[in-house]
């Protein structure tokens, strides 16, 4: 067999259909549930992946750029089977395991591992277009459906925040060449500052994402302009 065909073009539905892929997903959001974190489920990666897709659709990158970047939306959470810490790094090492035994070329398993492995502001950057609209995907996934405790009494910070949020948008305006998170917040919940004091290192980190599109972003909370 030549090199040309050992590979596939693999595809996001490939993927989503993956008896381990989903197996590890399910297996990390159950971890991160038993440590207190909030929801990073089936329901948060299927909601990135469309939304990292969609961020390059509407910016006119390449259809094979879009599904790419939706593939790495979906997996990159999946380090969180082995460790919170580091999942990042976690999960492009075992993305790019997964993707190999898919039979995905090289080339597109690069793009992929790269943007997965750069999803967290600790240590993660805009390294390719697929990389931005991970980033700026994962971070706009503000919602109060993500909390997962049950006693209010005992949310912390993050619980609090985002369960203020009724509605987290992420609008690409192409014409205007503007990426805008634009978020409702219960302020009787959670004031606005707060949302600052957890989340302003993510925000930074989809400004220099939008950069990277040749974009501005910008933050709206309750129809105020704040970034």
């Amino acid at each position: 067999m030549d090199d040309k065909n050992k590979y596939s073009s693999v595809t996001l539905k490939d993927v989503k259909k993956n008896p381990i892929v989903n197996a590890f997903i399910k297996s990390a959001n159950d971890y991160l549930g038993t440590i207190g974190y909030t929801e990073h489920g089936v329901r948060h990666v299927k909601l990135v992946a469309s939304i990292a897709e969609n961020v390059l659709l509407y910016l006119d990158y390449p259809k094979r750029l879009q599904e790419l970047a939706g593939i790495a939306g979906y997996m990159h959470d999946i380090g969180n089977v082995v460790n919170r810490q580091d999942h990042g790094q976690s999960a492009a090492l075992v993305s790019m395991r997964l993707l190999k035994d898919m039979g995905m070329m090289p080339e597109e398993t690069a793009l992929i591992i790269s943007a997965v492995g750069n999803h967290e502001e600790e240590r993660g950057d805009p390294v390719n277009p697929v990389a931005a609209a991970l980033i700026l995907a994962d971070k706009s996934d503000v919602h109060k459906t993500r909390v997962r405790n049950p006693d209010i009494s005992r949310y912390d910070i993050h619980d609090r925040v985002n369960s203020a949020v009724e509605r987290s948008f992420l609008k690409v305006l192409k014409d205007k060449e503007i990426i805008s998170l634009q978020l409702t917040v219960d302020t009787q919940i959670s004031k606005v500052m707060e949302y600052f004091e957890i989340f302003m290192s993510r925000m930074l980190m989809c400004r220099r994402a939008a950069s990277f599109l040749n974009c501005t972003f910008e933050l709206i909370i309750n129809e105020r302009k704040l970034l």
